[in-house]
């Protein structure tokens, strides 16, 4: 668990937003700091740098007036709760790839977890190296670093159970369900809206390092992409018919990715994780083609096995496992 002490800025803007629209007299907050008034002022002077506004009333204090539009790593940190308020945040204004900027500072010995978001990346990937289009139109790219620890064995199904948690945080912040495209492809209908890539490295029959990175289309005007994407594609904010508060929903994004790598870890998972595989597994009963390289295997999808192998059952009735491969959903599906 990281040991790290929060910022003074943090600590003003948490208070800030506990009494909200409440005020917070300015002397309350230089003695939870162990400061003086001109040093509150000061740190205040900071936060309204980053986009924050404050109504001062002389005997009762501070209101929060006014908060920033895009990304503030402050302003995340700030709405995270019980455990991930541990969670380090680095925020980038530009990367290469999240996912691999999270390798090098695991690489580097950063304590975990943390998470690295970026406004835009320019080598973002999915799986199979494909690139992930990542311009700064308001979305989120983030990575999560662990140390789990953990047999490779036990992380079969890992990637899964982070996606169904995905999934039901999306469904609180929209007006559709979305489901989950075996095995990491986060869609409403046909449309993708957001997907995950999990990378690991193993020593010693351990995973050591692990990074779950996970890239949402949240808040992109749909004229912002190239034409052939934006006719697969579909964000968060269109979903719910409205924008979205990108700095609560990664807070929110943060929270639970966490709760959900803890049980994961714990194994307390399994208690829900049939449930909500069936409650947004896209694929079910669908008639799906598998590719693995240069084959091809039709059948109708019919959910997963305890490894987290898509079933696939063929048209002579066989039930096949597959560990790998891309589906795709056939012409005739209903």
């Amino acid at each position: 668990m990281s040991s790290h002490s929060p910022s003074s800025e943090l600590v003003i803007l948490r208070e800030l937003l506990a009494h909200d629209p409440g005020f917070v007299s300015g002397s309350k907050l230089a003695d939870k700091l162990g400061v003086s008034r001109v040093a509150v002022w000061q740190h205040m002077e900071k936060l309204r740098a980053q986009g924050f506004a404050f109504h001062a009333v002389r005997a009762r204090g501070y209101r929060l007036t006014r908060r920033p539009a895009g990304l503030n790593a402050t302003f995340v940190e700030a709405l995270l709760h019980g455990r991930a308020q541990d969670c380090q945040l680095v925020l980038l204004d530009e990367i290469d790839s999240t996912n691999d900027e999270a390798s090098r500072q695991l690489g580097s010995g950063r304590e975990v977890p943390f998470v690295v978001i970026a406004r835009r990346q320019t080598r973002g990937r999915g799986r199979f190296g494909r690139t992930w289009h990542s311009d700064k139109v308001g979305n989120i790219y983030a990575s999560f670093g662990f140390r789990p620890l953990l047999s490779p064995e036990r992380m079969q199904t890992f990637t899964l159970w982070m996606g169904v948690n995905v999934c039901e945080l999306v469904s609180t912040f929209s007006k559709s369900v979305p489901g989950l495209k075996w095995p990491n492809d986060l869609l409403f209908g046909g449309r993708k809206a957001g997907g995950m890539l999990t990378e690991a490295r193993i020593d010693s029959d351990q995973i050591r390092d692990l990074v779950f990175g996970v890239g949402l289309n949240v808040n992109a005007a749909s004229d912002s992409w190239p034409a052939e994407i934006g006719r697969r594609a579909t964000t968060l904010a269109e979903e719910a018919q409205a924008p979205l508060d990108l700095n609560r929903f990664t807070a929110a994004l943060i929270d639970r990715v966490l709760a959900a790598y803890d049980q994961f870890v714990a194994g307390t998972y399994r208690e829900n994780f049939a449930d909500l595989w069936h409650r947004f597994d896209l694929l079910r009963g669908k008639n799906v083609a598998v590719l693995q390289g240069a084959c091809r295997f039709a059948g109708t999808a019919a959910g997963i096995d305890d490894e987290g192998s898509l079933l696939l059952r063929d048209d002579g009735g066989r039930l096949q496992r597959f560990r790998a491969g891309e589906v795709t959903l056939e012409k005739n599906a209903s």
